[in-house]
């Protein structure tokens, strides 16, 4: 029997059914998918090793997303590489197949966190769209933070007030100007080891952020047009960047807006929102929507000031679009 050839990698991005994968080397090799690919409870043995037993006929199938750790193998060092394995994933973000129907595409797995860049001018910044990126990041259970960049156009006093809302949510916000070199460093830290979706609206300066950040990387985001999306075997609608060294991923995924509110139920919203989460055993009634109810903890501590009038609105405008989407 011919030992054939294994080792681990990471889905990086894929065009025409043919994928970029990063191994644990740092190498990045072209691979396509082998036939139906199963989901496997366990890509490793205890030693560490790559397993060639885990795949099993009863098991899910998957479609291969960007971000998935997958197990490539060929028989000789002159054959072409097949992805033979996806292996388990612990995170994903998910949207809407096209054409309105029920199911979902996967646009990234295994994602550590949704990094949300807006400008502190230039463009002017939307709380509103603010508010929805952080409830697809809640929806999908992933951790978010946020970078408020170009705060040389207004001031730091200025930035921190319009935002200290989202600091009392208990959301991470980061203040950054490349151009005065100002807060670069603690971004660099949270991105550091991790796979991070960067996201925003464009104009923001998000290359600029990652390029000041990482000199000489060419890092890009943003450049990704929907169209990619458009078709359905041309290629995958997200790109995975890895940073220098081993220091972790920030993945470019476009369309972002359409991910997570679709499947998300209306009932469970305002737990997307933490400084109302903390509050909702203490409503009146257990399925109180906190918008005509008596003896609504949220609506009272909205009138106390003690969550954001601004924040409020959204999720008032948020559930309404839940409640009347089919």
């Amino acid at each position: 029997m011919i030992e054939r050839i294994a080792l681990a990698g990471v889905v990086l991005s894929g065009t025409g059914g043919i994928w970029q994968i990063r191994t644990e080397a740092g190498q990045t090799v072209d691979a396509s998918l082998r036939g139906r690919l199963k989901k496997s409870n366990s890509g490793r043995r205890a030693d560490g090793s790559l397993r060639r037993d885990t795949v099993s006929s009863a098991a899910e199938t998957l479609k291969l997303a960007v971000g998935d750790d997958v197990v490539l193998e060929r028989a000789t060092p002159n054959d072409e590489w097949a992805i033979a394995e996806i292996l388990p994933r612990r995170s994903k973000l998910a949207r809407r197949s096209p054409g309105g129907g029920h199911g979902e595409r996967i646009l990234a797995a295994n994602v550590d966190q949704v990094v949300v860049m807006f400008a502190a001018a230039k463009p002017d910044p939307h709380p509103r769209m603010l508010d929805r990126f952080l409830v697809i990041a809640e929806a999908n259970a992933l951790a978010a933070r946020i970078i408020i960049n170009k705060v040389e156009l207004v001031g730091d006093r200025e930035a921190r007030e319009r935002f200290e809302v989202y600091e009392s949510a208990g959301y991470p916000v980061h203040y950054t100007s490349v151009k005065a070199d100002q807060g670069l460093e603690s971004v660099r830290e949270v991105l550091h080891g991790r796979r991070s979706v960067v996201t925003g609206p464009s104009g923001v300066g998000k290359s600029s952020l990652l390029n000041a950040l990482f000199p000489g990387a060419d890092l890009r985001v943003g450049a990704i047009s929907e169209s990619v999306n458009k078709g359905r075997h041309t290629t995958v609608g997200a790109h995975m960047l890895p940073l220098p060294g081993d220091g972790g991923y920030v993945i470019d995924t476009p369309g972002l807006r359409e991910v997570g509110l679709w499947s998300l139920p209306a009932n469970e919203l305002d737990r997307c929102f933490p400084e109302m989460r903390r509050l909702l055993d203490q409503c009146r009634f257990g399925d109180c929507r906190h918008v005509g109810e008596p003896d609504c903890a949220v609506r009272e501590a909205v009138g106390a000031g003690a969550v954001s009038t601004d924040r409020y609105d959204s999720y008032v405008q948020l559930l309404e679009e839940l409640e009347n989407t089919p």
